[in-house]
């Protein structure tokens, strides 16, 4: 394993745990995920380059698209949930009422 593999997989291991300790904002919480998505990212960008196949290339820009997407879902449930509830705060929020 070269040195930026570990240090890919640290990063995404890392927001992994970032996301299971701490869960109390919807901003910290969005940004974990969004680390695991770079990470993610960069690792299949690696990984087109030491295999160097045309068909590889398709799916860093693949996962890329679905992070933009991700993030400005995440966005506008942040925005409005901030005018709804008044905070950002994941306790305060009941996923079962409309």
């Amino acid at each position: 394993m070269t040195n930026m593999q570990f240090t890919m997989t640290l990063a995404f291991i890392l927001s992994i745990s970032g996301l299971a300790m701490h869960r109390t904002h919807l901003v910290s919480a969005l940004l974990c995920i969004e680390t695991m998505m770079l990470a993610l990212f960069m690792f299949l960008v690696l990984l087109a380059q030491n295999t160097e196949l045309t068909t590889n290339a398709l799916f860093p820009m693949a996962l890329l698209t679905f992070s933009a997407c991700e993030a400005s879902t995440g966005l506008a449930i942040l925005v409005a949930s901030t005018r709804t509830h008044a905070s950002d705060h994941l306790k305060t929020m009941n996923l079962l009422q409309c």
